[in-house]
Parts: C-alpha cells; structure tokens; sequence
C-alpha cells in the first residue's frame, strides 16, 4: 500500500511538474525571452507622434502568381515590437484598387511578438483562414506578404511563424507547412 501511495505521489509531482513546464515555464520563455518585449496587441491607432516611415508593403501583381512591393508610410513604432506591429497592421489594412491584398477581407492582427533570435510569431484573426480564396498559389503569396513584410523591413527579423486565433497551425489552405517559422523568399516577389 505504502509503495502505491509514493508511485501515486511520484506521479502526481512528474504530472505537476509538465503541467507547469508546458503551461507556465516555455509559453513564457517562447514569449519573453530575456530583454524582449510580451505580445502585444494589434494597434488601434496610428502613432500619437504622427511620425511615419517608408516601408516595403506587399501586394498581389498583376500576373496573380507573384507579389510586388510598394513603398508606404507606416506609423512610426519605438523599438523593434512597436515598428514589427505598426508595419503588420499597415499590411493588413484594407487596399483600394489597383493593389490587390494577398491577405483575406477582415484579416487583423492579434498580436505579435519577437524572440531575441530574431523569430517573430504573427497571431491573425481567423479571417485569414475562413476568408481564405485556397490554392497553392494563393496561399504562399498569403504566407510570404506576412514573411516578407517583417523580414524585408526589419532586419532584426529572421523569420516569421504564423498563428491563427493563438495557436499553431499547420496550414492557412492546405499547402504552405507552418508548423515552423519561416525566413524571407523574395522569389515570389516580381
């Protein structure tokens, strides 16, 4: 009886233990490792500065199987964070003609948030999946506007994981693998 009582407790200490390891310990190291700022939510505003920068936004071209970059201003945002968040809510933004938006009507930013080596994780609205056109094609201009905005813009930026609704997926349509961050492709760019 004595031994099935500490086989119990030894289990109950292990389950503990992973409990707080996945749900306390690496969702706060993956989100502030040590001098990086937490999640931060989508603006709702322009900067109060009015300050702007010039940034290279993606957009479909007219062939429909590339993208072409246009330079925009963009908020101005302290720091790598802040200038991460002003530039993806920028991207996202609703587009009048003639550019066309490789990302979904009703996409928004949640939130993002960068790690000291240089991964940013993108957390979108579930928009840009139920809103999703599908395609092969479509999904990887989708995937890369994100990627390349961050990477071509900010080159403390190494790579960009997606999240839709906060959590992982392997997928926005079905084709495009994001279960890893993934680093800048300007083959996609005309």
């Amino acid at each position: 009886m004595t031994q099935r009582l500490l086989a119990l407790a030894a289990l109950l200490v292990v389950a503990g233990a992973l409990a707080w390891a996945l749900f306390v310990a690496l969702p706060k190291r993956a989100a502030r490792p040590a001098g990086t700022a937490a999640a931060a939510p989508a603006p709702s505003a322009p900067a109060a500065s009015g300050r702007k920068i010039k940034a290279r936004l993606f957009y479909v071209a007219e062939d429909g199987i590339h993208l072409m970059h246009v330079e925009r201003d963009v908020a101005y945002g302290e720091g790598t964070l802040e200038q991460a968040r002003e530039i993806v809510a920028a991207q996202v933004a609703p587009v009048a003609e003639p550019l066309v938006s490789a990302i979904p009507v009703g996409t928004t930013m949640r939130a993002l948030f960068l790690t000291e080596g240089g991964d940013a994780f993108v957390d979108l609205s579930r928009e840009i999946v139920s809103g999703h056109t599908g395609g092969t094609a479509d999904e990887l201009l989708t995937v890369y506007t994100i990627v390349n905005v961050l990477t071509e813009n900010l080159p403390a930026v190494k790579s960009v994981q997606l999240l839709v609704d906060g959590k992982e997926v392997d997928t926005l349509a079905g084709h495009v693998d994001l279960r890893n961050p993934l680093a800048k492709n300007l083959a996609w760019v005309q």
